[in-house]
């Protein structure tokens, strides 16, 4: 019987999924500041891949949360200096979790080869009102 170490199975993982057409995922956290990535052959549907969706919902809400408090903080020109600070180091948070939310299903969105790729889409004047 063959003992694969927790690092072959990941290598093996990896080159499954890479075989069937699916790339890892960026997760929405880090561990000590490293990306951390999820390798599965159960595709969006898989166990671990909806824990990630459900996490980055989590992430997303607590950012309009912090804001809204943030709102009121920041809109106070008496607020004591520490709360001031504290909101700012909560939005940092906020917002660092959201670019790694939108870089995650950013990576799902296939390349269009159309020039709407180069230009970006065009929107009339009616769309901003």
């Amino acid at each position: 019987m063959t003992h694969r170490t927790e690092g072959d199975r990941r290598r093996r993982q990896d080159l499954a999924d890479a075989a069937a057409g699916l790339p890892p995922r960026l997760l929405p956290w880090a561990r000590d500041g490293k990306s951390c990535y999820l390798s599965t052959d159960g595709g969006p549907n898989g166990v671990l891949s909806r824990l990630a969706d459900e996490m980055e919902a989590v992430q997303l809400g607590m950012g309009v949360s912090v804001l809204g408090s943030a709102d009121k903080v920041l809109s106070d020109p008496k607020s004591p200096y520490s709360e001031v600070r504290y909101t700012a180091l909560r939005l940092s948070e906020c917002l660092r979790d959201a670019l790694r939310v939108a870089e995650s299903r950013g990576d799902g969105i296939p390349e269009s080869d159309g020039e709407e790729a180069e230009d970006g889409p065009t929107l009339s004047a009616e769309a901003f009102g």
